[in-house]
């Protein structure tokens, strides 16, 4: 089975990193305000970027590697890989 590590570019210009095993309707789940708390205070502009992983453990792991880079390393991590979706 897959996993996907995300990143939500929020109109604030912060970032939101998560993992899901079906994309699209986890981020359906952002725009409506249900994905997670803090895309419901920092509404999400677009999906940034977007990784496969085949396993969940690797999907967690990436995504504590995301969330613990800052600001200006996920920009560049956004805008070296670029938009996905």
């Amino acid at each position: 089975m897959s996993y996907y590590v995300y990143v939500i570019l929020c109109v604030d210009g912060s970032f939101y990193t998560g993992y899901t095993k079906n994309i699209d309707a986890r981020i359906r789940l952002h725009e409506s305000g249900k994905g997670a708390r803090y895309t419901k205070m920092h509404k999400p502009q677009k999906v940034a970027y977007i990784e496969l992983f085949s396993s969940r453990a690797e999907a967690m792991k990436r995504e504590k590697q995301i969330k613990k880079l800052t600001h200006q390393q996920k920009l560049h991590l956004v805008n070296s890989r670029g938009t996905v979706k």
